[in-house]
C-alpha cells in the first residue's frame, strides 16, 4: 500500500510541477523578472501553508537543531529554481529542461555512492529511457548554438534538485509532516529570493490583477501541490524512484504546451510521450518485476544443480 501511495504522489507531484509555465510564461510576458516571480511563489506559498497549519491547530515550533537542516534544504532548492531560469537566457527551454532532468542520474549516483544503495537492470534502464524520452521532446526545436555556459548553469541546477530529493530523505528533519517541512523551506526560500532581488535591482510589485491570479495559481499548484506530494512519495518510495517519476513534469509541459499554447505535435514528441510513459510504467512495475526475476533465476539455478 505504501508503494502504490508513494508512486500516486511521486507522478502527482512532476506533473504538476510541469505546469510552471501556464502560470508563468503570462507572467514574465508583463515583463515581471524572474527573481520577483520566485519571491511571491514562494511567500504566497508559505504564508497559505501557515495559514492551514494554524487552522489545523499544528504547531510551527522546530527545535534550534533543526534550522541548519531546514536552511539549507531551502538553499538546495532555491539554487535549483534560480539557475533553472538562469539557463533559459543561454539555452532554449527544452534543451534546458532535458539538461535538469539529468538530477535522477544525479540522485542515483549520490545515493549509490554515499549510501550505498544498489541499483538493478530495471532502474538504469528506466532512467536511460526517460532522459532519451526528453531529449526527444527537445529535438528540432530551435536552431540556437549550444552554450556551454548555459549547460553548467542547468547543471547546477539539477545537482542542486537531487540534492534536495536526497536530503529531505536522509536529514534531520525526514520525520518532520510533509506541511510542515514544505512551509519552513519555502519560508526561508522566500527570504533568499528576495535577498536575490535587491541585488538584481530591487522586487517589482504586482501591477494588475492577471499577474495576481497568476502567481496565486503558481504558488498553489506547481509549488504547494507538487512539494507536498514530493516529500509524501520520498517517505514511501525513496529518492531514486521518486526522482525517475520525475519524467511526468517534462511530459505534462509539453501537454500544456500543444493544448494551450498550440505548439505542433511531431514525431519526436511522439517518440518522448511514449518513452516516458514506458519509464515510469516499467518503475512501477520495477519490485513485481525484479521478484519474479529472482525467482526465474532461482529455478534455473536449482534445475543446473
Amino acid at each position: 500500500m505504501n508503494n502504490i501511495k508513494g508512486f500516486f504522489f511521486g507522478i502527482l507531484s512532476s506533473a504538476t510541477f510541469g505546469l510552471i509555465p501556464l502560470f508563468t510564461l503570462p507572467v514574465m510576458e508583463q515583463g515581471m523578472r524572474f527573481d520577483s516571480i520566485l519571491f511571491y511563489r514562494f511567500l504566497l506559498a508559505s504564508i497559505a501553508i501557515g495559514i492551514v497549519l494554524l487552522i489545523r491547530k499544528q504547531s510551527l515550533k522546530i527545535r534550534l537543531s533543526e534550522i541548519p537542516a531546514l536552511f539549507y534544504l531551502s538553499i538546495f532548492y532555491v539554487v535549483s529554481a534560480l539557475f533553472l531560469f538562469w539557463g533559459y537566457n543561454y539555452l532554449p527551454s527544452g534543451i534546458a529542461t532535458t539538461i535538469h532532468f539529468l538530477y535522477p542520474v544525479f540522485v542515483t549516483l549520490i545515493m549509490t555512492i554515499a549510501y550505498h544503495e544498489k541499483n538493478s537492470i530495471l532502474k538504469i534502464t528506466a532512467i536511460l529511457m526517460a532522459i532519451c524520452g526528453v531529449a526527444c521532446l527537445s529535438i528540432g526545436e530551435n536552431d540556437r548554438e549550444i552554450s556551454l555556459v548555459g549547460i553548467g548553469i542547468v547543471l547546477v541546477s539539477a545537482i542542486g534538485y537531487a540534492l534536495y530529493i536526497v536530503r529531505v530523505n536522509k536529514s534531520r528533519v525526514k520525520n518532520m509532516p510533509g506541511m510542515k517541512l514544505t512551509f519552513y523551506v519555502f519560508l526561508f526560500g522566500s527570504v533568499l529570493f528576495l535577498l536575490n532581488t535587491q541585488i538584481n535591482g530591487g522586487l517589482q510589485v504586482i501591477s494588475n490583477g492577471n499577474i495576481a491570479v497568476n502567481l496565486a495559481m503558481l504558488a498553489i499548484i506547481p509549488t504547494i501541490i507538487s512539494n507536498l506530494a514530493l516529500v509524501q512519495a520520498l517517505k514511501n518510495i525513496g529518492s531514486t524512484l521518486t526522482a525517475i517519476l520525475g519524467a511526468m513534469e517534462p511530459l505534462t509541459a509539453v501537454c500544456v504546451g500543444i493544448i494551450v499554447f498550440h505548439e505542433p505535435f511531431s514525431v519526436s514528441l511522439a517518440t518522448g510521450f511514449i518513452l516516458i510513459i514506458t519509464a515510469v510504467t516499467l518503475i512501477i512495475l520495477s519490485h513485481p518485476l525484479e521478484k519474479v526475476i529472482r525467482q526465474l533465476q532461482t529455478r534455473i539455478y536449482r534445475k543446473q544443480k
